[in-house]
């Protein structure tokens, strides 16, 4: 397959995933995704604003996450965010130590 070929490809796949996690399963809390995939929403974000600055784009962290969500993060929390139990913020520590705050 050609270079360019695949990098469409995995673009198109991005977009979608993208927008079934922004569209379709609102519903799906980040703290679950995080637990569960030591991986979420701010994460995409975060390595889209790393691939950015990789290449010489300035982007901060609250300009990457407002792209990949299309909202402000207060927009998104107050529209579909809920409150997370204790036990899932206790997984969350440990899932966030494992897959985010390693060097």
């Amino acid at each position: 397959m050609p270079t360019q070929t695949e990098i469409e490809l995995q673009a198109a796949a991005f977009r979608r995933l993208q927008q079934h996690l922004m569209q379709d399963r609102t519903d799906v809390q980040n703290i679950n995704m995080m637990n569960l995939t030591g991986f979420c929403r701010n994460c995409l974000s975060r390595w889209y604003q790393e691939a950015a600055n990789a290449r010489g784009i300035d982007m901060g962290k609250e300009e990457a996450r407002e792209l990949f969500y299309g909202m402000t993060m207060d927009e998104w929390k107050s529209k579909y965010q809920t409150d997370a139990s204790p036990e899932k913020q206790e997984a969350f520590k440990k899932s966030f130590a494992e897959n985010v705050g390693k060097d």
